[in-house]
């Protein structure tokens, strides 16, 4: 591990005891930092309080006083969520105290090289495909951060035979100064969060952070079809390595013939990746140049590729049967959701939809359904999906008791090269808990079926 002296008899103010205050303020306090812990919620039945408290270490909970700041702090670790509003965060601002995620307490201690991912979509599938891409190589890939695992905690525990592959928000990298990854990824910018940052522009300045610090023996791969990306990337001292799924980069990764390539090398026939969508194209290349510069093999990646079944339950690759491709989207909650799972494809599909009953009607969803073959219908709204898709000219429609049933119903109606999609454009309240327990049920049938 890196040098962690530096902690040593620091004055350190945590705010914030969820996962990864509690987890910072172990580790810290394991470096001999002097700290004190601060949460909103009530002491009573805080287990975490509890147990920082068994190990010696002061908690203030209940509110954010002011008079926390009156010690002298080296500086505050503040937890992602946490506003720079917050009174407390505002005055600390003002008083010139340093203000941290623990994202920077885990640059600072690991031994292990870092990859950071940021974006506003695409994060997880980007991040899990890295991880994936890289195993057999030469080193470990440890997955952290927004995507799960406390980043810092696994930073201390990383070695030089490991590298760290982590899923970084804007909120994280908005409270570092030195973070220093050595690949950075930044996929795309849209318009999120602006109620915690005040304006597209200060959230993208948050998540240019990921390449602040950067220099020449570093790469900062980016998505060169993002004009607000690619802005914000020109000022990286770090070797740049673009992605794009309609142009040629030279030194990056694009489509020709088909094909996807990676500095004029071919990596896979686009026909071979079951990760459907133009979005995942974005995200597989993103993953694709990260992995290929950390050493990963392309036998892995097309392994990856071939068979990377996406997040469970955001249009999930379930498998194939007799020439027909399966894939979980159940948490498609929404028309818009649906209208985005139709469009990945351009085979004909065979559309599993239906729900809790809000009110509304399924109009939007109209002009989506031009590859939809046919449709089989479950839930409170079967009856107005169906006259949705028979509006659409849809001729082939069909009702289900469940999604259970859905399965071999709509093979039945399938051919040699058609999609199975499970898209519901409705919550799952009806007949299940959870939209997870939905999509649990679709894949199961399908194995069922197979």
């Amino acid at each position: 591990m890196k040098d962690t002296t530096f902690f040593k008899d620091k004055k350190i103010l945590i705010v914030g005891l969820a996962k990864s205050g509690f987890a910072g303020a172990k580790l810290l306090h394991s470096f001999g930092a002097h700290l004190t812990v601060n949460d909103k919620s009530p002491r009573e039945g805080n287990a975490e309080a509890e147990k920082l408290e068994k190990l010696g270490i002061e908690v203030v909970c209940g509110d954010h006083p002011l008079t926390l700041l009156d010690s002298k702090l080296d500086f505050i670790v503040k937890n992602p969520g946490i506003p720079y509003q917050n009174p407390l965060i505002d005055e600390a601002v003002k008083r010139n105290i340093p203000v941290y995620t623990e994202v920077e307490i885990a640059g600072m201690i690991s031994d292990a090289s870092i990859i950071a991912i940021t974006g506003s979509n695409g994060k997880t599938t980007t991040t899990t495909l890295i991880g994936d891409m890289l195993k057999n190589s030469d080193k470990t890939p440890v997955v952290a951060g927004n995507i799960g695992t406390v980043f810092s905690e696994v930073a201390a525990k990383s070695t030089e035979k490991d590298i760290l592959v982590a899923e970084l928000s804007s909120f994280q990298l908005m409270g570092t100064e030195r973070f220093k990854p050595q690949i950075a990824v930044f996929l795309n910018l849209f318009e999120a969060h602006l109620d915690y940052h005040g304006s597209l522009d200060e959230y993208g300045k948050a998540k240019a952070k990921i390449t602040e610090n950067q220099d020449s023996s570093d790469y900062v791969i980016y998505n060169a079809d993002d004009e607000r990306v690619s802005y914000l990337m020109k000022n990286s001292k770090a070797k740049h390595i673009p992605f794009s799924v309609k142009e040629k980069h030279e030194g990056g990764v694009y489509v020709e013939d088909g094909a996807l390539y990676f500095q004029d090398q071919k990596v896979i026939d686009l026909s071979e990746i079951v990760l459907p969508g133009k979005h995942n194209l974005s995200n597989i290349m993103a993953a694709v140049a990260a992995s290929l510069l950390a050493g990963a093999t392309l036998e892995q990646i097309r392994q990856v590729l071939t068979s990377f079944p996406g997040v469970k339950h955001r249009l999930q690759y379930v498998g194939e049967l007799n020439g027909r491709r399966f894939y979980n989207d159940s948490k498609a909650t929404n028309i818009l959701a649906t209208n985005a799972a139709l469009s990945a494809f351009e085979q004909p599909v065979i559309l599993l939809a239906g729900g809790l009953d809000r009110g509304n009607s399924f109009d939007d969803l109209l002009p989506s359904l031009k590859n939809v073959k046919a449709m089989v219908t479950f839930g409170q709204t079967a009856e107005k999906l169906a006259q949705t898709a028979n509006q659409a000219g849809i001729e082939t429609i069909k009702r289900a008791d469940n999604v259970e049933d859905a399965v071999p119903l709509a093979y039945s109606l399938s051919d040699e090269e058609d999609v199975i999609l499970l898209s519901p454009a409705c919550a799952s309240w009806d007949q299940y808990k959870t939209f997870e327990q939905r999509g649990d049920m679709f894949i199961n049938s399908v194995h069922k079926l197979k």
